[in-house]
């Protein structure tokens, strides 16, 4: 992995932790999706135009396709996630999510798209299959979840582990189509983003206007969020998929876990989620496996 690539994905990693962390305290559901999606539009409409104008009018069904598909994957991502958000804790669904996705991601690009992964490679995305688990709570997190008599820890724990695995699938989906997207049809990753997101509003467009009296409560009191989410999603994805376009598929999408380095320091601290000791040292191993990645 070259340097920029390895720049890029470090910090993308510092917006996406952020991000998550708004998203988290935001407590939405499926609108609060629309409304990032809404005011993406908007906040990065003078770059989606300026980039766009003289390319999109020459696309054919192939790009549209790929275009289409990764706003459907994104809103199944976006929606399963918040969801886990409002039924567990941020410090088990983010980890088991980043976690689990690039790992099947990286594994579909070694066994279908011809990839290769070194020695130090394999040993650095252990590395960081190891580093998610404790970051997740480690053997104190499966303890709670196979005993029956922790009660609502319990519920919650196993809702944690459901949605955070549930969200690694469209992770790891969504992470193939737009690395294919952007590095063999050779879309913009600007391009790919900012259209997949217009896609997403007319999708999630009917589900607005469905009880608009509900959807207006909820803009009142999760806009701030939604903006704020707008804002930075769009800049720690679009740094990504430009890594993606420089350096194989199987190392990106492990190292870009190096965003629970900073969502275990942060998270922990800003919505009060438990053993931050073991959270930590499990970044730090992601943190190693991540360099491992790097000079593999």
């Amino acid at each position: 992995m070259t340097i920029h690539a390895f720049t890029l994905i470090i910090v993308a990693g510092i917006i996406h932790a952020f991000w998550n962390i708004v998203a988290k305290k935001a407590g939405g559901d499926a609108r609060f999706s629309l409304f990032t999606s809404v005011l993406n539009a908007v906040v990065w409409l003078p770059v989606g135009w300026w980039v766009g104008k003289d390319v999109v009018p020459l696309w054919g069904t192939t790009e549209w396709a790929f275009v289409s598909a990764s706003a459907l994957l994104h809103i199944f991502y976006f929606v399963t996630l918040l969801r886990g958000y409002r039924v567990a804790d941020l410090t088990v669904v983010y980890p088991l999510a980043r976690g689990s996705g690039p790992l099947i991601s990286s594994m579909v690009a070694v066994l279908f798209l011809g990839e290769q992964l070194s020695s130090l490679g394999a040993v650095g995305i252990a590395a960081v299959v190891v580093g998610v688990f404790l970051i997740a709570g480690g053997p104190a997190m499966l303890r709670t979840a196979t005993q029956p008599g922790a009660g609502e820890a319990r519920e919650r724990t196993l809702k944690g582990l459901y949605y955070g695995l549930l969200t690694g699938l469209f992770i790891a989906a969504y992470t193939v189509v737009d690395s294919y997207a952007v590095k063999v049809v050779l879309l913009s990753p600007i391009l790919l983003d900012y259209m997949g997101n217009l896609v997403r509003v007319v999708m999630l467009a009917p589900l607005g206007v469905m009880n608009w009296p509900e959807t207006q409560r909820l803009w009142r009191l999760q806009w701030r969020f939604a903006l704020v989410v707008a804002i930075f999603s769009p800049m720690a994805y679009v740094l990504v998929l430009y890594a993606v376009q420089t350096a194989p598929i199987s190392h990106v999408a492990p190292a870009r876990e190096v965003s629970m380095l900073f969502a275990a320091l942060i998270g922990g601290k800003l919505l009060g989620e438990g053993d931050r000791l073991l959270r930590i040292a499990g970044a730090l191993l992601i943190g190693v496996g991540v360099v491992a990645l790097g000079l593999g």
